[in-house]
């Protein structure tokens, strides 16, 4: 007998081995600027369709795939009694679409669905998928449903490549998965063998979401002095500075 797993929440509280909580590595890229939202969003509003719902109904139908993939490999029974009927169409067609790539993968699970915390960078994330295929290649795999695989899906992938390092799971190949739910949708794959460069860019915002917490803890912003001609100086010696840096970028620039 199957048993029933419940709805996995949206979103994971990360702690370090001390119990203090760790960001999450979906926060740390959610800073990240995608300009491309903006006209889709557009889009989405001249159409009729409100932007919040939407995403949330896509999310959703993701949240559910996700739950039914990991409750498959486990021989688990998802529960959908959360969801509408077509949600759960939706989210079974991706199931479907799973089931096929992986029947001809090799590919063996070792984890599902695991919580890790890198205890030297202090971040959190949570591993679709880690396993073995038959020639002993090592690999993660990241589960997408979507319209399809950019780039900076990559940062992700790389921070999740190195908690499994960090936790004692080596990684000889990652990859990601866009998982169709409708026949509009393709089924796509992308691998990495190295994601060096990706994983710097990833530290880096990592560096700066932390960096703009401790501002925003210790309450640092600039002093504002107005001038009687209403124009303003932060800081006069680094109002000087700022403007001989300014004369040094334009000489570079020319």
């Amino acid at each position: 007998m199957t048993q029933k797993t419940k709805k996995v929440m949206a979103h994971t509280r990360y702690k370090n081995a001390d119990g203090v909580g760790v960001v999450g590595t979906t926060t740390v890229l959610n800073r990240l600027s995608k300009p491309a939202l903006v006209p889709w969003a557009n889009k989405l509003g001249l159409e009729g369709i409100a932007v919040g719902k939407y995403v949330d109904e896509k999310a959703s139908i993701g949240t559910l795939a996700h739950e039914m993939i990991h409750c498959m490999l486990k021989n688990e029974e998802a529960d959908t009694s959360d969801y509408s009927q077509n949600q759960i169409d939706l989210a079974l067609n991706s199931l479907k679409s799973f089931d096929n790539w992986y029947k001809g993968s090799d590919l063996k699970p070792v984890l599902l669905e695991e919580q890790l915390v890198s205890e030297e960078l202090q971040y959190g994330g949570s591993i679709d998928c880690y396993g073995v295929i038959k020639d002993g290649t090592r690999v993660l795999v990241d589960f997408k449903t979507g319209k399809g695989i950019y780039n900076d899906m990559a940062y992700q992938l790389s921070a999740y490549a190195n908690l499994l390092e960090e936790n004692g799971y080596p990684v000889d190949l990652a990859m990601i998965l866009n998982i169709p739910r409708v026949d509009a949708e393709d089924f796509a794959i992308r691998r990495w063998t190295n994601l060096t460069l990706h994983f710097n860019i990833f530290k880096c915002m990592l560096d700066v979401y932390k960096k703009e917490k401790k501002l925003k803890k210790d309450g640092v912003s600039p002093k504002v002095e107005m001038r009687e001609d209403f124009t303003s100086i932060v800081d006069p010696s680094r109002h000087h500075s700022d403007r001989e840096e300014e004369k040094g970028a334009v000489h570079e620039r020319v």
